[in-house]
């Protein structure tokens, strides 16, 4: 099949969970023999890309500033597949998250696109993420509803999202989780050198630094658990900034002369394994969810898990992870507490909840049918 990728910043790109699973689909699906293009956003400061691990990609114009980039990549990344269905150029046209898919009424509708086929998959309700403005939310939201007008198809990532698409517009969705490679477990080395951190010497928080990850809770629960315990150990917050400035420096803040929390900033590669390889604990707050990446890659690296009680996260969990109820600071403090006076056994239980192989084949199943 020749298959065109819509939706993403950048592959190869670790910025977030959208560009994780198109490069996984893509990339899988190219091995599987089919053609598959990549429409990346243009970038400032990385250099061009044609082609990665069998995926063409092109590249789309866009305006590297917050208020614009999304929207400018979405209408003319669109008017470039108009352009290839036009001229019968593909077969699968995969639109990722709901901002994207804003334009999709600018694309033939499928009475005059025979043979092609148009598949939207729901990251999450990317609307109601607090880094967004106003105008920006109406827009997402309106992504939404024309998902559900133009998709052929549509795929979400979580129970919660199947039901919210059935009651709200009584439209049948596919459920396929995404996926997580199975992991190496790596010795501290980096993070030895860089940060002066070994096995189970601090707890984990890896993920973008923006309102609905619940950093705001977690930072002064950690504040009087440490006061309450005495303990050594460290938190380390392992991410960057996307759209929400304001509340990283915030953060940054809330954070500054208090030497038992760290902020590396962005993380990837050797770096990455090894902070998952060694944290005593993971601690995912958040609010809002799609499916989270780092909480499935937390999972397949034996990682014990303390995580806030909404679906998306209480779906994937095992025996091994603990809950608190979300934006409760002070029950985030006791289970902190609880956890930092046990002897947590970390590491030994590696679980993959969901292989890549089997969300490429349901995907590639989805596109046939």
């Amino acid at each position: 099949m020749r298959i065109v990728m819509v939706g993403q910043k950048y592959v190869p790109s670790r910025e977030g969970g959208v560009e994780i699973v198109v490069e996984e689909l893509a990339t899988r699906m190219a091995a599987h023999g089919n053609d598959v293009t990549i429409l990346n956003r243009r970038r400032a400061g990385y250099g061009p890309v044609t082609n990665y691990k069998g995926c063409k990609i092109e590249t789309v114009f866009t305006v590297n500033r917050r208020a614009l980039d999304a929207i400018v990549y979405a209408f003319f990344a669109t008017l470039r597949v108009r352009k290839m269905l036009k001229k019968k150029q593909v077969d699968i046209v995969h639109y990722h998250a709901e901002g994207p898919c804003f334009f999709l009424n600018l694309l033939p509708k499928k009475n005059k696109r025979p043979g092609t086929k148009l598949v939207v998959t729901i990251h999450g309700l990317d609307w109601q993420r607090g880094k967004w403005g106003g105008a920006a939310s109406r827009i997402l939201h309106a992504g939404e509803r024309r998902a559900v007008e133009y998709a052929d198809e549509i795929i979400v990532l979580s129970r919660n999202v199947q039901r919210y698409f059935r009651e709200i517009y009584h439209r049948t969705v596919k459920y396929i989780p995404n996926g997580v490679s199975a992991p190496e477990l790596r010795e501290a080395d980096i993070i030895r050198r860089k940060y002066g951190l070994g096995m189970n010497d601090y707890v984990l928080f890896l993920a973008r630094i923006v309102p609905e990850k619940g950093l705001q809770y977690l930072i002064p629960a950690w504040k009087k658990a440490v006061q309450q315990t005495g303990t050594r150990k460290k938190l380390v917050i392992a991410g960057g900034p996307s759209h929400s400035e304001g509340f990283y420096e915030e953060i940054c803040r809330a954070v500054k002369d208090d030497d038992t929390i760290l902020m590396t900033g962005f993380v990837q590669g050797q770096e990455l394994q090894e902070l998952y390889s060694n944290a005593y604990l993971y601690v995912l707050p958040s609010d809002i969810e799609g499916m989270p990446m780092s909480l499935l890659e937390a999972l397949s690296y034996g990682n014990v898990c303390l995580v806030s009680d909404i679906p998306e996260n209480t779906e994937i969990i095992n025996e091994d992870c603990y809950v608190f109820k979300r934006g409760d600071v002070d029950r985030l403090r006791h289970q902190l507490k609880k956890l930092l006076n046990l002897n947590l056994r970390t590491h030994s239980n590696m679980v993959i909840p969901y292989t890549w192989q089997e969300v490429v084949r349901q995907t590639l199943e989805l596109y046939t049918r």
